[in-house]
């Protein structure tokens, strides 16, 4: 059981979430298989076995396989109930009507979550997320939209990716009901969510890429927070660093320094430097090792000082704070 703010949503919502995006066989146009199949049954079993019951998607990754082969996965079990399943609309790409483009439109986002749930083989969705902010997009038609859908017992929540707090505030106005999620990068290694803080009113932060006051936003309104990215794609915990800056070595090798001294994974400090900050925090693994979804788990076990937390950070800063 978690205290972040899902729970007032969704009770049974596991701290980590695994993220699918690796599922289905690669992004091309090669057609499902046997292999990738098996792949999907290891890692959701792999999550399970770890207390990770909460599942990511969208309806763009790996082209669609990622969803096909979770339904295959879903198609044989019995525990519908109690896995959470959550995915993503909105990104569409170049084809004969236009360029790549974002699509936030009513008839879109019906046409979507129609799609995942027959590729999922599921009846429903938990959440379903907006994935990028449609500059088009309009907010009554959003709502009106997701009545429709959840009317019809398809979704059951709404969240928002990549927004930043006016778009989420527009949103919101036009829906009677609250979105419950914004899922939006954060790591270690990508920390502009604090640098933003950190930097007000100073000359150093003015080229800071994040949205001013995002973060206490969302606690303030009780919107859950996901990390996507969570792990910097293993650069400190399993990537070759070989090359790498004087910076990313030294934050590698504080990294392996205090999984030794917590007694636990690199993987594990990784995502409790993100845990330890008080905005509650839900991580988003995407990783098909299963030894790492094991090490990823370790981070329930621990929680760094704030000594720790400030000594991750100003390394992969490579400088000390201002």
């Amino acid at each position: 059981m978690t205290n972040k703010p899902i729970s007032q949503f969704i009770p049974n919502a596991s701290e980590l979430i695994y993220g699918c995006m690796g599922l289905g066989g690669g992004w091309n146009n090669n057609p499902i298989t046997k292999a990738d199949i098996h792949q999907a049954h290891t890692v959701v079993e792999a999550a399970l076995e770890n207390n990770i019951n909460y599942f990511d998607h969208a309806d763009i990754y790996t082209f669609g396989k990622a969803e096909q082969v979770f339904g295959e996965v879903l198609k044989t079990r019995t525990d519908r109930d109690k896995l959470i399943i959550q995915s993503k609309c909105g990104i569409r790409f170049e084809d004969e009507h236009g360029p790549k483009r974002y699509d936030l439109s009513g008839q879109w986002i019906e046409h979507s979550v129609n799609n995942s749930l027959a590729q999922l083989k599921t009846d429903y969705l938990d959440v379903l997320i907006l994935h990028r902010p449609d500059p088009l997009m309009c907010p009554q038609e959003i709502a009106s939209t997701y009545k429709k859908l959840k009317s019809q017992g398809k979704v059951r929540f709404l969240g928002v990716s990549n927004m930043q707090q006016h778009q989420i505030k527009a949103i919101q106005q036009a829906l009677s009901e609250p979105l419950i999620l914004n899922q939006v990068e954060m790591s270690l290694l990508k920390n502009d969510w604090v640098e933003e803080g950190i930097y007000a009113g100073n000359a150093q932060g003015a080229n800071i890429n994040f949205t001013p006051g995002l973060i206490e936003f969302c606690q303030h309104k009780n919107i859950q927070l996901q990390a996507w990215g969570s792990l910097s794609q293993g650069l400190f915990s399993s990537a070759d660093i070989t090359g790498a800056e004087t910076h990313i070595k030294n934050t590698y090798q504080l990294v392996q320094s205090l999984a030794a001294q917590y007694g636990t994974s690199a993987e594990a400090i990784v995502l409790a430097w993100l845990n330890r900050h008080p905005s509650n925090i839900q991580p988003v693994i995407g990783t098909t090792n299963t030894a790492r979804i094991k090490a990823c788990a370790q981070v329930s076990k621990i929680q760094l000082t704030a000594a720790h937390w400030y000594a991750l950070y100003e390394s992969v800063k490579g400088c000390e704070l201002p």
